[in-house]
């Protein structure tokens, strides 16, 4: 038997001699750092006194059991078309069946009319 061939792989390398993907990603610097912190703090800050100044605004309790309803009207909405639907479906069902048995019915019907064909007497 022969043996199979090995191939070898030469990929490219960097001035290191290390490939690029395995290389550790730089830290930002620390200033980049720094300011990115307080812009997220900032931003978070200013979101959630949003979220205190929010009930001044509007009524919360109101917009809550609004939107209870409608999720409730939706989905009651949803079952309804979902069961006409089944409905629907049944009914088609029901009318195939129906087909199908005047089918059978009427070729059932057909070959007991037919005369049968003679079946030649056996000797014994």
């Amino acid at each position: 038997m022969t043996t199979p061939r090995r191939r070898s792989l030469h990929l490219p390398l960097s001035s290191r001699g290390q490939r690029r993907v395995f290389r550790r990603r730089r830290q930002p610097p620390r200033w980049r750092q720094f300011g990115m912190g307080i812009v997220l703090i900032t931003l978070a800050a200013v979101m959630l006194y949003g979220l205190v100044q929010l009930p001044e605004r509007l009524d919360t309790v109101l917009l809550l059991s609004t939107s209870i309803a409608q999720l409730i009207a939706g989905v009651r909405a949803l079952v309804l078309g979902l069961l006409q639907l089944l409905a629907v479906v049944l009914v088609v069902l029901v009318a195939l069946l129906a087909l199908v048995l005047l089918v059978a019915g009427a070729i059932r019907l057909v070959r007991a009319l037919m005369p049968r064909p003679r079946q030649p007497i056996r000797p014994s």
